[in-house]
């Protein structure tokens, strides 16, 4: 099996290659050479036959991605399908699954299977539940067996915490948070259980074969990613980043395609720098990053936290961002949940597109703004991120009367209408 990556270096274009280039309007050359470079990626595993595929990279409208994923102790299939139609009726470019417990490859196959978007997964949450949650019993031969099985499954992208290494454990451990990844904390237990090194790190030659075999996009965890502001920019983050640089260039020397996982809480003024510094150590792998989160005392609002921080970082850098959701800090998220996290990251992805003059991207917003001044409410509605939203808002906020309400609405009123007098005023010259 070749992958994207190899076939581009090849000077091959495939059908999924061509598929990605119709949906961003840019050249299929212009695909292929980036996909050559390792500066964008296509998760496409070919078992994943209901695949529409995306393409990652700075020069490609920023992608969003929805977490969903039943719990230890809720939900089930039926309910993180809901989640799955939910997520991609509002909008998501891609999808991961996060669940924990019993019988996971037949969740995962009832997602995959109305799952068009690429599908990503995070290997370790299976190998605990394979084990009944003893840490101490994680083998490197179990990693490899659930990272072989996804992939003959139809996964495209998986996030390995492969550059968390023994050393950095200690420096975490400094942190108010300490550690709030969940893949972090599992394989920083075992480490220091075992005073051994991280497994995913001495196995990485075995996971690539794996991978490359597949066409799995891998996605590099950041094990060591801020839990809380105090923590974000030390030296536990950096020195796991180093690392992530090093497996870039391994992944790429073995032809798979590899992007780059970045922080979860980080105050608004270190966003930049710490795009900037993923770009240079990472030599410009695809960034997908967590929010951020740029405070820490807004549970139940951490959507929109995470979102100010999420522009940010796609502005000066970041190409796919994971949501988060009003349930962040709280619990699990239900489909209203990830609805509102969708809707928040697609505004954050869409304000970055415009801010950095990606081709076209304003072009929506410059219907909206003639909508708007033309009183047109359906047109309006239609190019709204959330039509069915906004058009509920606007019924459920018109004013019972005799007068014609389609050239003003209840914010101001008929007499005080700005755009209304404007256009009185063009019609009086």
């Amino acid at each position: 099996m070749s992958t994207q990556l190899l076939r581009a270096r090849d000077g091959a274009v495939t059908a999924q290659m061509e598929a990605v280039a119709v949906k961003e309007n840019v050249p299929v050359d212009e695909v292929r050479a980036l996909l050559a470079s390792g500066r964008a990626v296509l998760p496409a595993n070919p078992a994943h036959t209901r695949l529409s595929p995306e393409v990652v990279g700075r020069r490609f409208r920023t992608k969003v991605n929805a977490n969903l994923g039943r719990s230890a102790d809720k939900s089930c299939l039926e309910e993180e399908q809901t989640k799955v139609t939910t997520a991609l009726e509002a909008g998501a470019d891609f999808v991961m699954d996060l669940s924990v417990g019993p019988d996971l490859g037949a969740l995962r196959r009832g997602l995959l299977d109305i799952c068009p978007a690429p599908f990503g997964t995070v290997p370790i949450y299976e190998a605990l539940s394979r084990i009944d949650g003893n840490t101490d019993a994680i083998s490197s031969e179990l990693m490899l067996t659930v990272i072989r099985d996804q992939a003959e499954q139809g996964v495209d992208f998986m996030t390995i915490h492969a550059g968390l290494l023994r050393s950095h454990v200690d420096l975490a451990l400094k942190r108010i948070m300490g550690i709030a990844s969940r893949g972090g904390a599992i394989l920083a237990r075992w480490m220091a259980k075992h005073d051994q090194e991280n497994p995913l790190y001495t196995n990485w030659d075995a996971i690539l074969d794996i991978c490359r075999e597949h066409d799995v996009t891998l996605s590099l965890g950041d094990g060591l990613r801020p839990g809380c502001l105090a923590d974000a920019s030390d030296d536990a983050q950096f020195a796991e980043l180093d690392v992530l640089g090093e497996l870039v260039t391994r992944s790429r020397e073995a032809g798979v395609q590899v992007m780059v996982e970045g922080p979860g809480h980080v105050p608004f003024d270190q966003i930049q720098m710490n795009m900037e510094r993923e770009q240079r150590v990472c030599d410009e792998a695809p960034f997908y990053v967590l929010g951020p989160v740029v405070t820490d005392i807004a549970p139940g609002y951490d959507h929109i936290t995470s979102a100010i921080g999420a522009t940010a970082a796609a502005f000066h850098g970041a190409s796919l961002l994971c949501y988060v959701t009003p349930a962040e800090h709280l619990g699990l998220p239900t489909a209203k949940d990830v609805k509102e996290g969708v809707i928040a990251y697609r505004i954050a992805a869409h304000a970055a597109d415009v801010a950095r003059g990606l081709p076209g991207a304003r072009e929506r917003d410059d219907a909206m703004s003639r909508a708007r001044r033309a009183f047109d409410w359906d047109q309006q509605f239609d190019l709204a991120l959330d039509g069915e939203g906004a058009r509920a808002r606007y019924e459920a906020a018109r004013v019972e009367s005799d007068d014609d309400e389609s050239d003003f609405c209840s914010m101001c009123g008929k007499d005080f209408c700005a755009v209304r007098n404007t256009q009185q005023i063009l019609d009086e010259q």
